[in-house]
């Protein structure tokens, strides 16, 4: 079967380099599917998972956004953050959407972001999600 490239990259360095026979993962703009000979395209990313398919088997990494580029032979991803579901941190994670909860709780406090509350806690529920998936 035939295979396409995919890097996945964070700021502090590469997090999944290898060939897959399919990525699937959360645009801006909706759910992609990526095989290979795919056309070129660039695209935002949406806080989700990347799923990727080869010899029957899924590996997922969790991205908390960043931009998607896709060549007929290669998928790179530079994503703010990524991690592999069996390098997941499930307490700290569970400790992040508690945070994130509390302060999203907080009606009355003038002092609270609580968009950046939602994304905090949208990240640690997607982390939470793809650790399901080890």
């Amino acid at each position: 079967m035939k295979t396409v490239n995919v890097s996945i990259v964070t700021p502090d360095g590469p997090v999944y380099n290898s060939e897959v026979e399919m990525v699937s993962t959360k645009a801006m703009s909706g759910e992609l599917g990526i095989l290979p000979g795919h056309v070129p395209m660039v695209a935002p990313l949406a806080i989700g998972a990347v799923r990727l398919q080869k010899d029957g088997n899924t590996d997922l990494v969790a991205v908390s956004g960043g931009f998607l580029e896709v060549r007929p032979d290669k998928v790179t991803i530079l994503a703010q953050t990524a991690e592999k579901a069996n390098e997941i941190d499930i307490d700290r994670a569970i400790e992040a959407k508690k945070r994130a909860e509390e302060r999203l709780n907080q009606h009355n406090q003038s002092h609270v972001d609580f968009k950046r509350a939602e994304l905090a806690l949208r990240r640690a529920m997607n982390r939470l999600n793809v650790a399901q998936f080890k």
